[in-house]
């Protein structure tokens, strides 16, 4: 019995270190932990239960099978975040440079089951030199076998990738498909095909960090949601964001302990709106100053500045928060702000997280360039989310709300729930300005009568009543008590039950 049990033993040691030291080193010396590492710093410790770690590929051409490492390149199991089950798989690029073998994909299919099975997030580590070569067009299945797992996973259970080294190739499209991609500055890239590929068909000479790097995705593509110094990092800031996202559709967000008072008044919120209406000011502020602990986990905050999205706590429940930021385009609308909105809201709605909205919007952003991009259609996606959203919405217009984007943030037209404004909202069909010079054609050659009409008309529309007098706006509030009001809202919505009326699916505007 005790040479069965070493035997075990030195199975798991063997299985343990992964492509040798040689290539752990390498590993390290790129900054890069191994992937049991960023197992073991992602998950509770000591809460890791590996599945398969004795198996290994079953490939027979071009010599494979002289090396048939344990574990194939590739760690899965389940764990606890917290407290909380999630299951994982971590690529280790030490064995075969983490490619996706048949016996690979089969590893990683088996822990998104049981996934499914159980109702617990997956979150994949990716850090893989693509498809196995050797194995051919099988390696190219288990591709799909995972893709077709992520498609019927999506807003079923939360799905967060982290791209720790390469992901090239049809290895991009898993953690396309998920809710979150997180990537590492300097050491992670993602994209189609490489450096190599775009200089032969192109003549374009571009490094992997200009082609996939995490600023690009980051700041110019959107295909991820943030980047991080190092693997630790990234690491820590996802077991955070765990911590806010319930564990599937059925459940609701985790209550976290609190010690913000929900009534608490902030009087600074008073004077936050300058007097001159073209004068920027922060959303963020107000954002951290309504949050509890001033808590605020921000998703895509380099792409599409001109909108803010992200997570925050009200009375320790989660809140999914979208708003628009006046420091950037006077917080218009636009192509990219209402993609990266419209796919946040409709996440917080899979996952019943409630969706509270700041806006002050003076419309979509004109030009050439946005109605040759789509600008329509993109719009319509936000507009869509927030119409087909059934969670708990609670919306407060800071200032202007003008147009159509007035209808699209999250409206009383659009079953908002709670619709407050600030004394110092406009809610109108566009600017003073704008409205007098059309109202008012005939008298444009006369300088002094616009000013007047000017004066006139935002004396009359460029304010909350005129929106009150018809139900669309339920209460002005003041600035100070925004907290006390939007935690009110929510608590009494906890209840909620909506429902659309059955369909297949729907068909947004993609």
């Amino acid at each position: 019995m005790k040479d069965i049990l070493q035997e075990l033993e030195s199975r798991r040691a063997e299985a343990r270190k992964g492509g040798g030291a040689r290539r752990v080193d390498a590993q390290h010396a790129k900054g890069k932990l191994t992937a049991r590492e960023r197992v073991e710093l992602l998950l509770d410790e000591g809460s890791f239960e590996e599945f398969d770690m004795f198996k290994a590929h079953r490939c027979t051409d071009f010599g494979m099978e002289q090396e048939r490492p344990f574990g194939d390149g590739v760690v899965t199991g389940w764990g606890t975040i917290n407290g909380r089950m999630v299951y994982v798989f971590s690529q280790d690029f030490t064995v075969f440079g983490g490619s996706l073998s048949e016996t690979h994909a089969e590893k990683i299919c088996k822990i998104m089951d049981m996934a499914m099975q159980n109702g617990a997030p997956v979150i994949g580590i990716n850090d893989s030199g693509g498809a196995r070569i050797q194995e051919g067009v099988a390696s190219l299945a288990g591709y799909a076998e995972v893709f077709q797992r992520n498609i019927m996973a999506s807003g079923v259970i939360p799905q967060i990738s982290l791209i720790m080294g390469p992901c090239a190739g049809g290895a991009v499209y898993s953690p396309a498909m998920t809710d979150f991609i997180f990537m590492v500055r300097d050491s992670s890239y993602m994209f189609v095909t490489g450096p190599d590929v775009v200089k032969t068909v192109t003549n374009e000479v571009v490094t992997a960090e200009e082609l996939g790097g995490a600023s690009t995705h980051t700041r110019k593509s959107s295909v991820a949601d943030g980047a991080f110094e190092n693997d630790v990092e990234a690491l820590a800031e996802v077991r955070r964001l765990v911590d806010f996202l319930p564990l599937n559709n059925r459940e609701k967000p985790p209550v976290r302990p609190f010690f913000d008072e929900p009534g608490r008044v902030e009087q600074s919120l008073d004077t936050l709106i300058p007097d001159n209406a073209n004068t920027p000011y922060d959303m963020k502020e107000l954002i951290l100053k309504v949050a509890d602990e001033a808590d605020f986990y921000e998703i895509q905050a380099e792409f599409a500045k001109n909108i803010i999205t992200g997570f925050i706590r009200l009375e320790g429940q989660t809140v999914g928060v979208v708003a628009n930021q006046p420091m950037v385009l006077a917080g218009c609308l636009d192509i990219d702000s209402s993609r990266k909105a419209a796919r946040f809201v409709r996440f917080c709605d899979a996952f019943e997280i409630p969706i509270l909205t700041f806006v002050d919007v003076p419309g979509f952003l004109p030009g050439t360039g946005q109605e040759y991009g789509g600008v329509i259609k993109h719009g319509a996606k936000l507009l869509f989310a927030y119409g087909e959203a059934t969670v708990p919405k609670v919306t407060v217009i800071t200032r202007k709300a003008y147009g159509g984007a007035y209808d699209v943030m999250a409206s009383k037209h659009l079953r908002g729930d709670f619709n407050y404004a600030w004394p110092t909202a406009e809610i109108a069909v566009m600017g003073a300005k704008g409205a007098t010079e059309i109202i008012h054609r005939a008298d444009l050659g006369a300088p002094d009568k616009i000013a007047t009409h000017t004066k006139d008309y935002e004396a009359r529309f460029a304010n909350p009543f005129v929106a009150a007098e018809r139900g669309f706006i339920d209460e002005v509030i003041q600035p100070r008590s925004t907290r006390m009001r939007v935690s009110r809202a929510f608590a009494s919505l906890r209840n909620k039950k909506l429902t659309n009326p059955w369909k297949k699916h729907d068909n947004i505007p993609l």
